[in-house]
């Protein structure tokens, strides 16, 4: 059975010709070119397959697109074709020349010749090649990506997990660098109040990197594993707690949490931990999403999108209910059954998150983000701040900001 129909494969071949003027090959998993029907002797090499093949393995491994030289002054890149949790093969973007110098193409020449090609193919092979610049290489290889699993409807749920596991993994050593830099090897407490507001908001990258920063904190606390499970445990058991306090609904979490205990519990190692903690945030963040969401009216939207865009502002309700074309008593309503949150809750929201942004981001003093925010005084600002997300911006930016 074929890897992709023609009709697919020409499609996408089209879309990435006219996009980057290349020429597209599919291959198999073993790392033959499979189609076009026709191509170069040097393509199939025994080395060119192999070659291919292992940075197959690599995509794979790393969860995205993977880029990587061919010969001498000769660059490719392979897009991994993932269904589910299936790899099928790869789509190779062509190889490019990266720079039109005759002792270059002579070398690369040489090079497919030592490999088994006859001088003549690979001569033709390498002066066919188009000079490519070589900072377009990771906007063509995304949008070849993009463009295939459009095309497909493919999901790609291996690439997914595995790039995931690379951004934790990461994320974790450079935490846990940092941290030994700063001789610090206390346990974060206050992280697991932001981590949980970072939830509540719906920011899951943001989560992810917080979780992240709680678990090297864990490990350098202790590596002991025991100890590291246990301060999982506890980690788990304050979010799911905490949850289920704010929201009866979130009940549920409660027998999910139970299975969550008995897969840390039977980790062996602080990888297969932090895999099995992935994936219980995500499990929760998921719940906690659900629980939480509501359809919302066109006029809804409205109001939601005017405070977006003027939360910086002074806002009245009589300035949301104008652009939505409703009364104060009823758009107060609607917001209030559709978002959970008051009017005002929902401008105090937006501006607390671009508090975040700040803090993390620039090193303005907290009256000056007070001031850009919305807020205006300060002490207010700092009252809100730590009513929505648990901590005061001092504490925040010293735990969360960006390094």
């Amino acid at each position: 059975m074929s890897i992709l129909s023609k009709r697919m494969f020409n499609s996408v071949a089209k879309d990435y010709r006219r996009h980057s003027g290349l020429q597209l090959c599919l291959s198999d998993c073993d790392g033959r070119i499979v189609m076009p029907d026709e191509t170069s002797p040097v393509e199939n090499l025994p080395s060119m397959c192999h070659l291919r093949l292992h940075n197959l393995n690599e995509a794979v491994r790393w969860g995205e697109s993977h880029v990587f030289f061919v010969a001498p002054g000769i660059m490719s890149w392979l897009v991994p074709l993932v269904d589910g949790v299936e790899v099928k093969g790869g789509l190779c973007g062509g190889c490019i020349l990266l720079e039109d110098d005759p002792l270059s193409i002579n070398t690369a020449v040489n090079y497919f010749v030592g490999e088994g090609a006859r001088r003549k193919d690979a001569e033709i092979f390498v002066r066919g090649l188009e000079v490519f610049d070589q900072e377009r290489v990771p906007q063509v290889m995304h949008a070849l990506q993009e463009s295939f699993y459009q095309y497909s409807g493919w999901k790609p749920l291996k690439l997914i997990r595995n790039r995931d596991q690379m951004i934790q993994q990461r994320q974790i050593a450079e935490e846990i660098h940092q941290r030994k830099v700063d001789q610090n090897r206390a346990y974060p407490y206050d992280d697991e109040r932001i981590l949980l507001s970072l939830i509540r908001v719906g920011d899951r990258a943001g989560a992810r990197k917080m979780f992240n920063k709680m678990l090297a904190a864990m490990f350098l606390y202790s590596p002991k594993p025991v100890v590291v499970r246990a301060r999982a445990i506890e980690m788990m058991g304050y979010l799911v707690r905490t949850a289920v306090e704010d929201s009866p609904l979130a009940e549920p979490l409660l027998e999910r949490h139970m299975k969550w205990i008995e897969e840390i519990v039977d980790t062996q190692d602080f990888d297969d931990l932090c895999n099995v903690l992935r994936e219980a945030l995500d499990d929760f963040m998921n719940s906690i999403f659900l629980q939480g969401v509501s359809p919302v009216s066109p006029a809804v939207g409205k109001a939601l999108d005017y405070i977006a865009a003027n939360y910086t502002e002074p806002i009245s309700l009589e300035d949301i209910a104008a652009a939505a074309g409703l009364s104060t008593f009823r758009i107060a309503h609607l917001l209030k059954e559709a978002t959970g949150k008051t009017a005002l809750q929902n401008i105090h929201y937006l501006r607390v998150q671009e508090a975040r942004r700040l803090l993390e981001e620039t090193d303005l003093s907290c009256t000056d983000i007070a001031y850009e925010t919305g807020f205006g005084d300060q002490s207010y600002f700092i009252k809100q701040f730590k009513k929505w997300m648990g901590i005061t911006p001092a504490k925040y930016r010293k735990s969360s900001r960006v390094r």
